[in-house]
């Protein structure tokens, strides 16, 4: 017994493991898998023997890694002055100024230098010269931080689930879980957003009103959530709002930890919960998968404390980081207009820190930081990154979703407002009367890749049926993604969350809601309704097809004999030929045969018809050919006219 106690207490984590030798968690995982030895997750352990074999596997090696320096090459911008240029390449500015005053190029020190001459100077000096970026590419472009500046953040959390569920009681039971609460009074709901302070660390809950908000954030390029709590009532099971979660988070591409709720009831079976959502690929660690499944009551507060710590685990695992020194970047959770305060935002820091004074660009609206309200309702000067706090100092008011930036120049943040409220007003004038855009006219234009479709049907009989049908449909160009299908009439959340994943949505038997239909209308989302099965899956298959690139066949279009040559001043050689067979057509692909053999191949550049310039010459008709970057004919040589025809793919 103590051996067996002894050898329980010499075991290493994954994570700790990992961190002693400076790599990530991932990183370590694979490593010890190819070494044959079994991991799962950071959270698995490995005996002290197995850990100092790794260490001294991996040690030096991987430090040295950490350790070795890259030398990056120096991008200097347009406009870049030569004072900042002689700074930047730590040599004098004298030289510089010489350098050009040789080349007969006369400047000062203070003057912006184009392009034309940068390139002059990295030719000496070795550094790469770019071109000036425009302001709104200087504002969201993202310079990679140093790594050593970079801090560990806590995980932003979105709960979502089923109705009635117990989302609610979960986020009360959260918030009582918070320690702080008898230090600040409580947390203040109506920022939309708050922070969990644990012994081991934060968590930032977002109080989203439902998965719409979630796409609808996501859809404006806002990635905000880092893990998705999914509450399961474990006397209910999974019920359709479930299913529409987990196609939510998984289109975000977002981890998800399962919380089983409601364990104390009678009738309670979290096993079966565990096997209804196997079906969706969320997989319990202990059944071999990936997906942390937490029982709980939030009810009567059991589980809870587990469940935010695993939080903090799977964080870990992710590896959240961000640069507190620079400039803050975040994201609008909510907004509204306050009677007395004027235009006022919840914004969730995600990388820099936000100061009192900064000015800054939200969406199309631009402001400067007068004041700053943090979840407890109190009154702060800076906000750190994984930071929610309400801001007042807009000039108007933002979107959810919207993107906010923190520029350093006042005047400059109300310049790319101003362009950006004229760009929209010109999209809404060209929008005017816009219809729905036709499946065929994306895959033509481009905007589809893989082809993603969103299933609705009037039972789930016929959903089944037709997504087997659809599955069955081989290609290996074109991948077919069905990335939700579910029961009932086509509403706004499926046209949300086909705008969001460029998706087209595919109605069998169902009718489409008036909001969803409008919403349709302006987000440029394509729904397709259908009563038989056989014409969905006939128009998709063409949809696919669309997709794929044609194959290219040679058509021989006719063979002509050249029977004499001519020199022509400022044309060059024209060969007189006479057609054996076919036609021969003017800008056509053409080789020339000698003795069976391809002497050149090029294009038929001109074709006469005694002096008249012709488009086709038929077989046994005379003609003259001209070749532009060919002369080297011989009488006796075979041209041969061919084109290229594009055959459509067609998917068995």
């Amino acid at each position: 017994m103590e051996q067996s106690k002894s050898q329980k207490m010499k075991t290493v984590r994954v994570y700790e493991l990992a961190r002693e030798l400076q790599i990530s968690n991932k990183e370590l995982i694979k490593k010890l898998n190819d070494y044959g030895v079994e991991v799962k997750s950071h959270m698995s352990s490995v005996d002290e023997e197995t850990a100092e074999l790794i260490y001294a596997e991996l040690g030096e090696s991987a430090l040295e890694e950490t350790s070795e320096e890259t030398k990056e090459e120096i991008k200097v911008e347009e406009g870049t002055a030569i004072a900042e240029l002689a700074k930047l390449l730590d040599i004098e500015r004298n030289d510089i100024l010489k350098f050009l005053i040789n080349k007969g190029i006369m400047v000062n020190v203070n003057q912006r230098l184009n392009l034309d001459i940068l390139e002059l100077l990295s030719e000496k000096y070795g550094f790469e010269a770019i071109e000036e970026r425009s302001l709104e590419e200087r504002i969201i472009s993202e310079e990679p931080d140093d790594p050593e500046k970079l801090v560990p953040r806590p995980p932003v959390v979105t709960i979502m689930g089923h109705v009635n569920h117990g989302k609610t009681s979960l986020l009360d039971a959260v918030r009582e879980s918070n320690i702080m609460d008898s230090e600040a009074g409580g947390i203040t709901q109506h920022i939309g957003a708050y922070r969990v302070r644990l012994d081991s660390g934060y968590v930032v809950f977002l109080d989203t009103p439902g998965h719409e908000a979630f796409t609808k954030m996501r859809s404006r390029g806002a990635q905000v959530t880092d893990v998705v709590v999914l509450v399961v009532a474990a006397d209910d099971g999974v019920m359709p709002q479930t299913v529409e979660a987990i196609d939510h988070a998984k289109a975000a591409d977002v981890p998800i930890v399962v919380a089983v709720n409601k364990i104390d009831k009678e009738n309670a079976n979290p096993n079966i919960i565990k096997q209804q959502l196997s079906e969706y690929q969320l997989i319990p660690e202990e059944w071999g998968g990936q997906t942390i499944f937490i029982d709980i009551s939030a009810k009567n507060k059991i589980g809870v404390d587990e469940l935010l710590e695993n939080l903090l685990l799977e964080a870990e695992l992710l590896e959240l980081k961000a640069n507190p020194d620079k400039p803050a970047r975040g994201t609008i959770v909510e907004s509204q207009i306050d009677r007395s305060r004027g235009p006022v935002a919840t914004v969730l820091v995600q990388d820099g820190t936000l100061k009192i004074g900064d000015a800054f660009v939200a969406g199309i609206y631009d402001g400067k930081v007068r004041a700053m309200i943090n979840d407890h309702g109190e009154n702060v000067k800076e906000a750190l990154p994984s930071t929610p706090v309400e801001v007042l100092g807009f000039s108007g008011v933002p979107e959810a979703g919207d993107m906010f930036f923190v520029i350093e120049d006042e005047k400059e943040a109300k310049t790319l407002s101003e362009k950006r409220q004229n760009e929209v007003l010109e999209k809404e004038r060209a929008a005017t009367g816009r219809k729905t855009v036709d499946i065929y006219q994306m895959i033509k234009e481009g905007e589809i890749k893989d082809l993603n479709l969103i299933i609705k049907g009037d039972v789930h009989g016929s959903i089944e049926a037709l997504i087997g049908s659809l599955q069955g449909i081989n290609s290996e160009e074109v991948n077919l993604n069905i990335i939700r299908s579910a029961v009932g009439e086509v509403t706004e959340n499926d046209v949300i969350l086909a705008s969001a994943s460029k998706a087209i949505i595919v109605g069998f038997n169902v009718r489409v809601s008036g909001p969803a239909s409008r919403l349709a209308d302006r987000e440029g989302v394509d729904i397709k309704t259908y009563e038989v099965i056989y014409e969905a899956i006939s128009d998709v298959k063409a949809a696919m097809e669309g997709l794929m690139e044609p194959e290219l066949r040679e058509v021989v279009a006719g063979r002509a004999q050249v029977l004499q040559l001519f020199e022509i001043s400022r044309l060059g050689t024209v060969a007189g030929c006479m057609v054996n067979s076919g036609r021969i057509i003017r800008g056509s692909h053409m080789r020339l045969i000698r003795n069976n053999r391809t002497i050149h191949e090029g294009r038929i550049d001109s074709l006469k018809r005694f002096s008249q310039d012709v488009r086709e010459i038929s077989s046994g008709q005379e003609c003259g050919i001209l070749i532009n970057d060919f002369s080297d004919f011989e009488v006796g040589d075979i041209i041969e006219s061919y084109t290229y025809e594009e055959i459509p793919v067609t998917l068995g």
